[in-house]
């Protein structure tokens, strides 16, 4: 049991490194090309793809098995960065194009992995080995942070694409192994995991028949909504201190996006390393003495209290330490909870209703 909980772990640990790569290149593009306000508009564009997106994904989910779904979904976005990068080195301006593709690519892809997850555990084994997967992502999200920060100013957005588009081959090798592996416990239902998902409905009617799912779908709502405006104030005060910078000859030659990127990843970074101790220290805990239930009630109280905070004090420290602790909590405490709600949801929920939440009603909270 715990190899196949480690193989999801460095699964999940390539995925998360990979994004956090994207992520940097994504704000320094945006950030650099149209600034904070297009960062914000572009939620509406996610949204609106993920809506077109999201029922052709439970088509496709019903008439394949769940390897050839993740394998294939991911290799169809990996195909994209290719594009990107011959677009970006042409001289296209691909900021706010790329800001869309990698908001839609990231819930997707995520989604999808944590979809699998459930699909391979048991109530009870998800409760009690969720915690550990989720280590993979904090670990991989702070070490994706911390070398793409290092490392951008020599290496550029369009490099980094680049490593990244190669880079996801090898969460889709490491889906099959996971597969062929957890197919074959006693307790493995063969036949199962080979169908399709299938059932008739699409993924937004389960949300929408579904109270259960549906009061889910609000939370993620609700908490995109206000998680998306601390974003906007961090993006805006990041960028306005870039451009300080500038001003005041404190570049040493680096480009305004260079420095976007390497402020926007020692950000993330810290947020990554949060994230990382509370997933490996505090997670399983939380889970053991309140309960999936009592977790659903931290984050809240931390981004009220830090919003609370910027209101009084408006400075950069304020809104950078408020967003690191949100987010902290979020990739750690947050995300494992929501993803062990969906471990009593039937199997078509699991892909179908799971990526409709997950994907565009997180976008449609973001817009």
């Amino acid at each position: 049991e715990g190899v196949g909980a480690l193989l999801l772990a460095l699964n999940v640990f390539y995925l998360l490194a990979f994004y956090q790569v994207l992520k940097i290149v994504r704000d320094a593009l945006i950030l650099s090309e149209s600034g904070a306000e297009a960062a914000s508009y572009a939620s509406a564009g996610m949204a609106a793809v993920l809506f077109l997106f999201v029922p052709a994904y439970a088509a496709f989910a019903a008439r394949v098995n769940r390897v050839w779904l993740i394998c294939s979904v991911t290799i169809f976005f990996a195909s994209h960065l290719l594009i990107f990068y011959a677009l970006g080195a042409a001289g296209v301006r691909i900021g706010v194009a790329f800001y869309i593709w990698i908001g839609v690519f990231n819930n997707v892809a995520i989604a999808q992995f944590w979809a699998f997850a459930n699909d391979l555990y048991t109530n009870e084994r998800g409760k009690r080995l969720f915690p550990l997967v989720g280590v993979g992502a904090s670990l991989g999200a702070l070490v994706g942070a911390a070398l793409t920060a290092y490392f951008f100013k020599g290496m550029g957005p369009y490099r980094a694409m680049l490593i990244a588009a190669f880079g996801l081959l090898v969460p889709v090798a490491l889906t099959i192994i996971v597969h062929r592996r957890e197919g074959r416990r006693k307790e493995a239902t063969t036949a199962e995991a080979e169908k399709p998902v299938g059932g008739g409905s699409g993924a937004f009617q389960l949300v929408f028949k579904e109270r259960y799912l549906l009061l889910i779908a609000m939370m993620v709502l609700v908490y995109n909504l206000v998680n998306t405006l601390g974003g906007y104030i961090l993006n805006t005060v990041i960028a306005q201190e870039a451009a300080r910078r500038i001003a005041a000859g404190l570049a040493d030659g680096a480009s305004e996006a260079a420095i976007i990127g390497t402020m926007s990843g020692t950000v993330q970074t810290l947020v990554n390393l949060l994230g990382l101790v509370l997933q490996a220290l505090v997670v399983s805990r939380i889970f053991m003495y309140i309960g999936v239930r009592g977790a659903l009630f931290i984050l809240p109280a931390i981004a009220a209290t830090g919003y609370t905070a910027i209101a009084l004090i408006p400075t950069f420290f304020a809104v950078q330490w408020t967003k690191v602790f949100e987010n902290g909590t979020d990739y750690s405490v947050q995300n494992t909870t929501k993803q062990a709600l969906f471990l009593p949801t039937s199997r078509e929920a699991k892909y179908k209703a799971k990526q409709a939440i997950d994907a565009f009603f997180v976008r449609f909270g973001d817009m």
